[in-house]
């Protein structure tokens, strides 16, 4: 696999209208991973995204912060020349992040970025980003993040089962300008999370919030509870139309915990998961 190391962090003003102007080329994944060095946080950065995504501020970074020092490289290598799909239209089906210990303000990382294993899928064809964060010679973060291109799938699912929704453990009101908050922190400005207008155009009626703030505002609510090291797993179901009431159950399980986000008014899963302690 070739390496690329990257001089600074790719630019999200740049990446977006490339990626809206792509249109994909190529049948395979690149063979290449980008590498940024010396990546110092901002704690005035980690405190915005603690206050939005409902984390405690301490020296220790939230599981999910590190997410956002990938992303930017995720853009740049999605938006390669070779790369088979386009970015926008995509969707994000599943993210698991291994914490193998807490990561704290003042460390210096170094973050590489690659995706693999193409495959097929009942609905396209999905692929993984995989992220991960190093101190040193150590892998302390790893993020597998799972897309799904839609179009020439395997075939249909079969029957949907007749959902039941469980009897929450706490009531989520989202406000309606959550999209354009987690937005401002993270640098994810895809259009369908920011105004109802914008996220017409995707097929949306109304803007969605991120995957990413949903997953970690649920594991903000494990917090004083969680392991020093652990994996988060979730998969991201039915969007969450903005502003949004959503139902949150949590149970324990042999090794960890299990969660899920339902609409609270109607039987529609946004997202399940599962705390496991390494």
């Amino acid at each position: 696999m070739a390496v690329r190391e990257l001089n600074s962090a790719p630019s999200l003003a740049t990446l977006y209208p490339k990626a809206l102007l792509r249109r994909g080329g190529g049948s395979k994944l690149p063979d290449l991973e980008l590498v940024r060095s010396g990546v110092v946080v901002d704690p005035a950065h980690v405190a915005a995204y603690a206050e939005v995504c409902g984390f405690r501020f301490g020296d220790e970074l939230p599981a999910t912060y590190p997410h956002l020092l990938a992303f930017p490289v995720q853009m740049a290598l999605m938006t390669e020349p070779g790369f088979p799909f386009p970015l926008l239209g995509m969707v994000h089906v599943a993210n698991r992040i291994t914490q193998r210990r807490p990561l704290r303000l003042g460390e210096t990382f170094t973050v590489r970025v690659r995706a693999e294993d193409l495959r097929p899928h009942e609905k396209g064809r999905q692929f993984d980003v995989v992220s991960e964060v190093s101190v040193g010679a150590e892998t302390v973060w790893t993020d597998v993040s799972t897309y799904l291109h839609r179009g020439g799938g395997s075939g249909a699912s079969g029957p949907r089962a007749q959902l039941a929704s469980p009897t929450p453990n706490a009531i989520w009101k989202i406000p309606g300008d959550i999209g354009r908050r987690y937005a401002e922190v993270s640098g994810d400005r895809n259009p369908i999370h920011l105004h109802p207008l914008s996220a017409r155009l995707f097929g949306f009626p109304s803007a969605i919030a991120h995957g990413m703030w949903t997953k970690a505002h649920a594991l903000a609510s494990f917090e004083g509870r969680l392991p020093p090291a652990f994996t988060v797993d979730v998969r991201f179901k039915q969007p969450v139309l903005l502003p949004a009431k959503a139902a949150f159950t949590t149970w324990a399980t042999e090794d960890g915990w299990a969660f899920e986000l339902w609409n609270a008014r109607k039987p529609k899963p946004h997202l399940d998961g599962t705390i496991s302690a390494l």
